[in-house]
């Protein structure tokens, strides 16, 4: 227990005293984490919110596939980026493995899947509630995805933020692409794993205590988003009588000169 009380002090230590150590895989994993979100975010809100809407033939098999995706354990992305990064895979001409490069491209593959589903499913309730309206006005598939996936957007944020969320507490696939190499390649989770096999535990327990506060300060910001968007449901619910928002947005996007 002794043992225990004094790492968590040292470890106090680090992080009070920045501890250039520290600072430095905090700060490469938030970067790995905030460019792997950013770039599956741009891809996955799109294409989530046209899966949301489109109605084609195959579509169920698709979706299927894509909610398999979610369950695929993260040291599988990392293998299948391990061996498309190789020297002998077909992208080992860009010298890309265990690199910053290829930490990120783990991740954004590993988030990817979860944005999309996500987005997909607010969407679809969405159109659910919305669609019938929206086609009456003569919005197509790709405008009715893009209004809706703006009125939701309050959700669709929640979505962003949780997918960062997961990015940064990753683990097994960013060890397998990025090597784990100290000052390059060297991230909160794969310290965490590699300190606590060598017996560091301080170092260990300030990165562990660093990571609990990230996860928990997203987990306040998503309840914040909830709350303010129960607020401004409610307050929109007041307003007596009005055109739903998402129908005044359609039929001011189909209506010629409607924003000149």
């Amino acid at each position: 227990m002794t043992s225990i009380s004094e790492s968590a002090a040292t470890a106090l230590q680090l992080i009070i005293g920045m501890d250039a150590g520290l600072t430095t895989i905090v700060g490469r994993s938030l970067a790995v984490s905030a460019t792997a979100c950013a770039m599956a975010c741009v891809l996955g809100l799109i294409l989530g919110a046209w899966l949301g809407v489109a109605r084609f033939a195959g579509r169920a098999v698709v979706l299927t596939l894509l909610n398999t995706f979610l369950a695929v354990p993260s040291v599988v992305v990392g293998l299948l980026i391990y061996l498309l990064l190789s020297r002998s895979g077909p992208l080992g001409y860009l010298g890309w493995l265990f690199s910053f490069k290829a930490m990120v491209l783990a991740q954004a593959v590993l988030v990817l899947p979860i944005v999309t589903a996500l987005t997909r499913q607010a969407v679809e309730d969405a159109e659910n509630f919305h669609g019938e309206q929206l086609q009456s006005l003569g919005a197509r598939p790709v405008l009715r995805s893009m209004l809706l996936a703006w009125d939701e957007r309050y959700a669709l944020l929640t979505v962003v933020i949780a997918s960062f969320g997961r990015a940064v507490s990753e683990v097994g696939a960013v060890m397998i692409v990025g090597g784990n190499i100290e000052g390059f390649t060297r991230v909160m989770t794969t310290a965490i794993a590699l300190e606590t096999s060598k017996g560091d535990l301080p170092l260990a327990l300030g990165l562990g205590m660093i990571l609990l506060g990230v996860v928990l300060l997203l987990n306040g910001v998503i309840a914040l988003l909830k709350r303010w968007r129960e607020r401004a449901e409610n307050d929109a619910g007041t307003q007596a009588k009005t055109p739903a928002p998402v129908a005044a947005r359609a039929a001011a996007a189909l209506t010629p000169g409607a924003s000149a």
